[in-house]
């Protein structure tokens, strides 16, 4: 937790804040609304979406039937928002800009997370591939059909540009680098300035992201018994965190010591990630939201320490969760049901559900190899399961 003396909670925003009512609108001109900001609008839409509803049922790591205790994407992206939204608080940011952008970042996650979108990449290698980041551009701005005037959400310009640049600029200065075909495409009608740097509150929503599913996946790991504690005693952070817990705590019990000392790493890495993004704010002199787009590089930071910290943890994890045999198994299996339910459904469209049976064009057409990786993308796990035992088992009653 963050000491109230150490980072005071500002009345208001700070100049360097996107404020909404200085928002550059949105793509379609809208009513403004009388009782929420542009920003709140952006939130409530996305909660409402129904790629959002279908996060629940998304995984991180495990498929949804290994338990019911583990992390979802539903369940992740509501920690990211509240991690996002403290720190954004602590600075001086848009709370709001930084809650939509966390809600909406794994909206375009196809089912059984990486495994998933690896099948759906390689399928479609010829139309330009497949990432997560782009389909949820797509998602928020073509496949939502709720409104009746428009396609997408029609959310506001920084929201889509926090969205898309999340990670820093897609092109350079000069306008060259490798951007998708549907994100140059949608670039053409409502500008989002790849070139430079997103907002300082999608930079924050960012690196929460990468608070929130480290030490989530800690927590997962460790009640998976993918590994155990005394794995984690050599890896920098981690291992002091759990030793200090455990001393100050020697009587607790297994579930309780993770927890504490989970907890304990969520504090200290938000502390971090506060102080070195304040300190980048204050000595950057930005004086307002253009400032930091043009700064050339980010804002919002971990320490070097932390960086390095971030970086073995990661190791870590790569080595004992995401590679561990238990998970290779389930990855394994989750390719072949989005390979199997892909290829036929690519090769016999007339097997899709009726309303994307009609969007369909020639088997094999590229027209119906992009509408298929749109209907598999926003499949959930579960519902991926079922729809392969329907059209694989035989003994499976339509």
């Amino acid at each position: 937790m963050i000491a109230t003396d150490t980072f005071p909670v500002p009345e208001r925003l700070a100049p360097y804040a996107c404020h909404a009512a200085d928002s550059r609108g949105r793509l379609h001109d809208e009513p403004a609304s009388r009782t929420r900001t542009a920003f709140q609008r952006d939130r409530d839409r996305i909660i409402h979406s129904a790629a959002f509803r279908r996060l629940k049922w998304k995984t991180q790591v495990f498929v949804y039937h290994e338990g019911d205790y583990f992390r979802t994407r539903l369940t992740h992206s509501l920690e990211v928002s509240q991690i996002a939204r403290s720190i954004c608080s602590h600075l001086g940011l848009n709370q709001d800009l930084a809650e939509a952008l966390a809600l909406a970042h794994d909206l375009g996650h196809a089912p059984f997370g990486h495994a998933g979108e690896h099948v759906l990449k390689n399928q479609l290698q010829d139309l330009g591939g497949f990432d997560h980041n782009v389909q949820s551009l797509r998602l928020v701005t073509k496949l939502e059909e709720r409104y009746a005037a428009f396609d997408g959400l029609n959310l506001t310009w920084e929201t889509l540009e926090g969205l898309i640049k999340h990670n820093g600029p897609l092109r350079d200065a000069e306008g060259a680098g490798q951007v998708a075909d549907y994100v140059a495409q949608y670039d053409r009608d409502n500008p989002l300035a790849l070139e430079t740097w997103p907002s300082a509150e999608a930079q924050v929503a960012s690196l929460a992201d990468d608070i929130a599913y480290n030490n989530h996946d800690i927590d997962d790991g460790l009640r998976a018994g993918l590994f155990a504690v005394a794995d984690l005693e050599d890896v920098p952070l981690v291992g002091p965190v759990f030793h200090e817990t455990r001393k100050a705590f020697p009587d607790t019990d297994e579930s309780r010591l993770i927890h504490e000392a989970v907890r304990r790493m969520f504090g200290l890495m938000v502390e971090d990630l506060t102080t070195e993004t304040a300190r980048r704010l204050r000595e950057s002199g930005v004086a307002g939201p253009a400032d930091v787009r043009r700064l050339g590089g980010p804002v919002a930071a971990f320490s070097d320490a932390m960086r390095r910290n971030d970086a073995a943890l990661k190791d870590f994890l790569f080595h004992n969760m995401y590679r561990h045999h238990q998970v290779n198994r389930m990855t394994s299996k989750a390719r072949r049901v989005i390979h199997d339910l892909f290829t036929l459904l690519k090769d016999e469209p007339g097997c899709l559900p009726t309303e994307w049976r009609r969007r369909a064009g020639e088997p094999g057409s590229p027209r119906t190899t992009r509408l298929v990786a749109d209907y598999v993308a926003g499949m959930t796990d579960r519902f991926a399961l079922e729809e392969h035992r329907r059209l694989f088992d035989l003994q499976i009653k339509p």
